[in-house]
């Protein structure tokens, strides 16, 4: 059995310094063994550097996929180029840097597992079919003997990524959504064996709109203007989910979401 621990959108400074302070309890507490992180956002909302992505693998994480922000920062680029573990989604046109899968022998169990990065389209940019990409790399793992295949897809619209957990049933491990900042309740296993949830959440700060500071987001939407966006510091929070697969088939036995610290719901 593979463990996959999956952390959801790390946004700011203040995000990224509470994953790497608890990341390795983390990965104690739910035994993993194979760890993804979604860091399109650590650089004050837009982007990683290659120094965030070293620490980030120096403490255990196998993958860093990331999203459309990536584009957002200049000095994302050279890391793309320079780092094949580090993702972009692949269905952008030929031509811009990156890549959109990855593949690693875990260096334990002796398996491949395959990590892929889509894009949705509905309500962000025309790019590239992120379905028909999905066909193609998986055309391509194929020849290379992949049974565990992560997928992060990075989409806006909630119908589209549940379609694609369904699109993708029996063909990859977990479908995991990501982009929205809001950890969804829908996490399941769909009929074929893949896990899926719609959306795995934001690691960062939440007295805040979705890790931006809350008067800059209260300002945007009553004044209708542009505000400088600001990512905020304080109640920093882990999402993430653990899917635990069956190496042989690829099929997922279970999938579990968390937030740590959990909320408070009630009043001491």
């Amino acid at each position: 059995m593979i463990n996959v621990l999956f952390i959801g959108d790390v946004v700011g400074f203040s995000g990224y310094d509470f994953l790497c302070e608890n990341l390795v309890d983390l990965k104690e507490k739910y035994d993993t063994n194979f760890i993804i992180v979604n860091g399109e956002n650590i650089c004050d909302g837009k982007g990683i550097t290659e120094y965030e992505s070293i620490v980030l693998f120096d403490i255990g994480v196998n993958v860093i996929t990331t999203g459309n922000h990536i584009w957002d920062n200049w000095v994302s680029k050279p890391l793309l180029k320079k780092n094949n573990l580090v993702l972009r989604p692949y269905n952008y046109p030929t031509g811009n840097v990156g890549r959109g899968y990855a593949v690693l022998k875990h260096p334990t169990l002796g398996i491949n597992i395959a990590v892929i990065q889509l894009q949705g389209r509905t309500f962000m940019l025309p790019i590239d079919c992120p379905f028909r990409s999905a066909d193609h790399i998986l055309n391509n793992l194929d020849k290379l003997n992949v049974n565990v295949i992560i997928v992060d897809f990075h989409a806006e619209a909630t119908s589209e990524k549940v379609t694609m957990g369904y699109y993708l049933d029996g063909k990859v491990s977990a479908v995991i959504g990501t982009h929205t900042h809001i950890q969804t309740a829908d996490s399941r296993i769909l009929p074929q064996g893949t896990a899926y949830i719609t959306d795995v959440g934001m690691t960062g700060a939440y007295n805040s709109v979705l890790g931006l500071k809350t008067d800059i987001s209260l300002n945007r939407h009553i004044y209708q203007t542009a505000h400088k966006y600001e990512a905020a510091t304080e109640d920093n929070k882990i999402c993430g989910v653990v899917v635990s697969i069956e190496p042989d088939t690829g099929k997922a036995i279970s999938i579990n979401n968390f937030i740590y610290p959990e909320f408070k719901r009630t009043i001491n």
